[in-house]
């Protein structure tokens, strides 16, 4: 395996640089797991993620993140994998789910980061993609949190998916309400699980 760019690198310093200076805390490690989903929650800022890539270095993970395959062209190829992006195609023949887990079934290791709120103005709904993938490609579901409020964060317990999505996801929903009880998300979240509420964004596949 190629070392990796310098430029990637200086990156991976950089963030892991600003969660320290940020002084968030970790109340735990993830489980020691090959490959699985870590699904982040809730998504409220823009730096959510760069705080987030910190942390997992912290732990010793690399996260990985799907990427549009447009985006994996010279210059930036080889620094968009250095950084652990996934080229998808997401007119792929086979549907967008088929395509990230047969990506994941040639990675020898991979920890899939995904927000499945979309993005920082959703109004708490998560959607289904991310279980799709778990599910279809036979890997565990690990949920983590960050709450900015308090500087905390932290990751849940594996969770193979049964494939049952709304009772997998009230699981996920109890998790987030018991480490971060007064976030307004978890209501929709926890409607959403008990099927008052649409799942949007469903991905095909």
């Amino acid at each position: 395996m190629s070392k990796p760019t310098l430029l990637s690198r200086i990156v991976w310093r950089l963030l892991r640089w600003l969660y320290r200076w940020k002084g968030y805390h970790l109340e735990n490690h993830p489980p020691k797991l090959t490959k699985f989903i870590l699904v982040g929650a809730p998504h409220t800022s823009n730096w959510d993620f760069i705080y987030f890539a910190g942390a997992v270095q912290e732990v010793g993970i690399k996260p990985g993140f799907i990427g549009k395959h447009s985006l994996f062209k010279w210059p930036l190829r080889r620094f968009m994998i250095d950084m652990g992006g996934m080229p998808i195609n997401r007119a792929a023949p086979q549907g967008y789910v088929k395509a990230v887990i047969r990506a994941i079934e040639h990675a020898d290791e991979i920890a899939l980061v995904i927000a499945p709120e979309g993005t920082r103005s959703s109004t708490g709904q998560w959607k289904s993609g991310f279980y799709h993938i778990a599910y279809g490609a036979g890997i565990p579901i690990v949920p983590a949190w960050l709450d900015v409020s308090t500087g905390k964060a932290g990751f849940g317990e594996a969770m193979m998916p049964s494939g049952d999505f709304l009772a997998d996801l009230g699981k996920l929903a109890a998790f987030y309400r018991e480490k971060m009880p007064h976030c307004e998300r978890w209501d929709m979240l926890e409607a959403q699980a008990r099927g008052e509420v649409e799942t949007p964004g469903k991905l095909r596949g």
